[in-house]
């Protein structure tokens, strides 16, 4: 799977279509059933979006991915593969909305999800389907649905399917996981077989576990030792993004959103070699190599960042929907290394910094400004450019084995920004880094370069070792 933005999707011209989701009426004497609470990670978008909202600032965003089915589509087994995904997660089945200041949340029964297929037209022209798919992939609302749409364009030989989601029922995995579970019904019930994929979880139970983890915090508790270390250090709970972008902090801007493949051929494969020798993780040795290539731009001996980390500690939830991400802060020294360095001394710092940061895991991170900065005003988005770095290996996701065969691919959109963000994603074909940040001259400039550093810095890993 590769992360790239919609608009750079090579997508042939044909006949769209679109499956919209239909919701059974519920009778006025059936009995109201027990909401299931929100988790905190959904509350804080729901809450940055009501106050964008009253400000009249429109900052929509989604998360999606598309792949293509070979051979002459059957629509009816795609609808039913696409209502078989939606059932099947229950968080697909929710339906939110606004209770007082808070999140309420409704869950719907497998039956009462349907689905109504709309002909969206024919588009004889690549530009024209492509506008179309970027057009329609921007349907998903935070405040008030859906939040979740889906779709394809058929082809005589072949069909592009695609669906994108509100981050509120959705992380990066679970783009992977969209694909193989639609991809997979698709394929058992176009052949008259029954649709067998791994059993899943629910992330309400998931978002359960995390208020029960999270609500007995206190501004003392020792468990946020590790955040109050840093936020003392740091002089606040975000990291700066070290670098000018030309930004002002308080306006929000048109996003540019770009793919760039940092190794490709043999050499991604000398890099695993390399991270494996040092003992440090993939993702360990791309941050050792984006910190290095910060500071050789103009930032910092102390890297501090902001990292999404993955909370699917349990077996039945590899294979659910959901948001099941924390943010942590990681930070180390990269003093020194203006010039040639080892990249293994360098990774076995980061992996240190890591193994620091992972004890806070548990720790939500949209509690930390009521926690440890009670009297800082809540801002409607990130108070300025964060620095902010994630690592995603597709090829651990489900699915993985099939993800050239079926075209994979992930999109993440977003209106506008008041900074950057950066995620590095290997695949069976390279490493690559998705980039997405305001829209201004010097932050086009400041990219060009960190990307060019970035890319120098990973070939000098692979060709001798050195960062």
């Amino acid at each position: 799977m590769l992360q790239i933005p919609v608009e750079d999707l090579e997508i042939a011209p044909g006949h769209a279509l679109e499956w919209r989701v239909v919701t059974a009426t519920r009778g006025a004497a059936e009995p109201a059933r027990p909401r299931p609470a929100a988790s905190y990670i959904q509350e804080d978008h729901v809450a940055v979006a009501r106050i964008l909202d009253r400000e009249n600032v429109p900052c929509p965003s989604s998360v999606g991915g598309s792949f293509e089915i070979r051979g002459p589509l059957d629509r009816e087994a795609l609808g039913a593969a696409l209502l078989h995904f939606l059932r099947r997660h229950e968080v697909l089945r929710c339906v939110f909305s606004a209770s007082g200041d808070g999140l309420a949340v409704d869950v719907l029964d497998p039956e009462e999800i349907k689905l109504e297929l709309v002909d969206a037209g024919t588009f004889t022209s690549a530009a024209g389907v492509r506008a179309y798919v970027h057009r329609f992939m921007q349907g998903t609302d935070t405040l008030r649905g859906p939040w979740f749409v889906m779709g394809a364009v058929e082809r005589e030989a072949s069909t592009t399917v695609f669906f994108a989601c509100d981050h509120l029922v959705t992380d990066g995995v679970s783009t992977a996981l969209a694909v193989e579970d639609i991809a997979t019904a698709y394929d058992a019930l176009s052949h008259g077989r029954r649709v067998e994929l791994p059993e899943t979880g629910s992330y309400l139970d998931f978002a359960a576990q995390d208020r029960a983890r999270g609500g007995s915090l206190s501004p003392d508790d020792a468990r946020l030792d590790y955040w109050r270390g840093f936020t003392e250090r740091n002089g606040g709970i975000f990291p700066r993004f070290p670098l000018d972008l030309g930004v002002d902090p308080h306006a929000l801007y048109p996003v540019v959103n770009e793919t760039h493949a940092l190794l490709t051929g043999a050499a991604p494969d000398v890099l695993d070699a390399r991270c494996r020798a040092a003992e440090v993780s993939l993702s360990a040795g791309v941050l050792a190599a984006m910190a290095v290539s910060l500071h050789r731009e103009g930032g910092p001996e102390t890297y501090r960042g902001l990292l999404p980390v993955s909370r699917r500690n349990r077996r039945v939830w590899a294979h659910s929907m959901g948001w099941y991400v924390n943010t942590l802060p990681v930070e180390f020294s990269v003093a020194g290394t203006a010039g040639a360095v080892d990249f293994a001394g360098t990774a076995a710092t980061v992996r240190s910094a890591l193994s620091a940061m992972l004890q806070s895991v548990n720790v939500p991170f949209v509690r930390l400004p009521e926690l440890l900065t009670p009297d800082r005003p809540r801002d409607r988005s990130w108070p300025f450019a964060v620095n902010f770095f994630s690592f995603m290996d597709f090829r651990r996701t489900p699915g993985a084995a099939l993800h050239t065969a079926r075209r994979a691919h992930g999109h993440i959109w977003a209106e506008r920004s008041n900074g950057v963000f950066l995620w590095f994603h290997r695949n069976d074909a390279g490493l690559y880094v998705n980039t997405a940040y305001a829209d201004t001259p010097q932050a086009r400039r400041t990219m060009a370069g960190l990307v060019r550093t970035l890319r120098l810095t990973v070939e000098n890993v692979v060709r001798d070792g050195t960062l």
